[in-house]
């Protein structure tokens, strides 16, 4: 099997970076590229390019957790440094849905399951997210579906 074009990409910007010196995309490419080794190490084979965008996703989602919690707890200093290895990271992870994208597909979920109630929320998340793949946080989907099924 050959290697996933986005490691090739990925190796080929970490010695860009440095050549570069620019030590922020570095650390962030090394621990991206550092999560997707130890991920072939656990599956025992090579990651294709849409497992190395699931990984390059849980990555984008750890630093804006890590973003909230340092800017809680007033760490702007770090805020900036997550930010920046966010926006290196995002480049690997699939593109986001939009606003309009994720209604239609919480609708559409909605109707299919028949949904009615809160209580029914499981059945909506599970059918939003299998479509949706990584292109949108599930926080933002639970508020959509609560809000409609709260209506």
């Amino acid at each position: 099997m050959a290697a996933s074009k986005l490691k090739l990409r990925l190796d080929e910007e970490i010695k860009q970076a440095l050549k570069a010196g620019d030590k922020v995309r570095l650390g962030a490419l090394r621990m991206l590229s550092a999560a997707l080794t130890n991920r072939e190490k656990d599956v025992l084979h090579d990651l294709t390019d849409e497992q190395v965008q699931e990984m390059a996703t849980r990555e984008v989602k750890r630093r804006t957790e890590s973003i909230e919690a340092f800017e809680q707890a007033g760490r702007d200093d770090l805020v900036t440094k997550e930010r920046e290895e966010r926006e290196v990271l995002a480049a690997y992870a699939p593109e986001q849905l939009s606003e309009a994208e994720v209604d239609a597909i919480v609708d559409e979920a909605i109707a299919a399951t028949g949904a009615t109630s809160v209580k029914e929320m499981g059945a909506v998340m599970g059918a939003v997210m299998a479509k949706a793949k990584g292109k949108v946080d599930g926080k933002v989907v639970q508020a959509k579906v609560k809000s409609k099924l709260a209506d």
